[in-house]
């Protein structure tokens, strides 16, 4: 299998569970770390084409609910949530995976993840 990279934060509960779940399936995952390496610019283009900005930004979060008005409001396409999510890198959903095949996905449920290992 090609190398598979997960993305988040360490301490944030579905990227501990999406980690334990790939660990017990035996599969070997890169993770890059959020809060000590940043948001991968490019990655995070290419991100943002793959899913959409909607989808990327997670407004159930703490991070989010955290923004002021004015920053929430400010969030209205691509070019905005770009700036706020390298700004803010804990208000991307979490984890992001870009899988070996190149699919990107966003969250983690055992269902989405066993359709990418085989």
């Amino acid at each position: 299998m090609t190398s598979i990279t997960l993305y988040g934060i360490p301490n944030c509960d579905t990227v501990k569970k999406a980690r334990a779940w790939l660990s017990g399936q035996g599969v070997d995952v890169a993770f890059h770390d959020f809060k000590k390496q940043g948001v991968p610019e490019a990655r995070l283009s290419r991100w943002l084409q793959a899913v959409g900005w909607e989808k990327l930004v997670n407004r159930q979060g703490t991070t989010w609910r955290k923004l002021d008005e004015g920053e929430k409001t400010a969030v209205t396409d691509a070019a905005s949530a770009r700036a706020l999510m390298l700004r803010q890198p804990s208000v991307i959903k979490r984890p992001v995976v870009e899988w070996g095949d190149g699919e990107v996905t966003v969250g983690f449920s055992e269902a989405l993840f066993a359709g990418h290992v085989r």
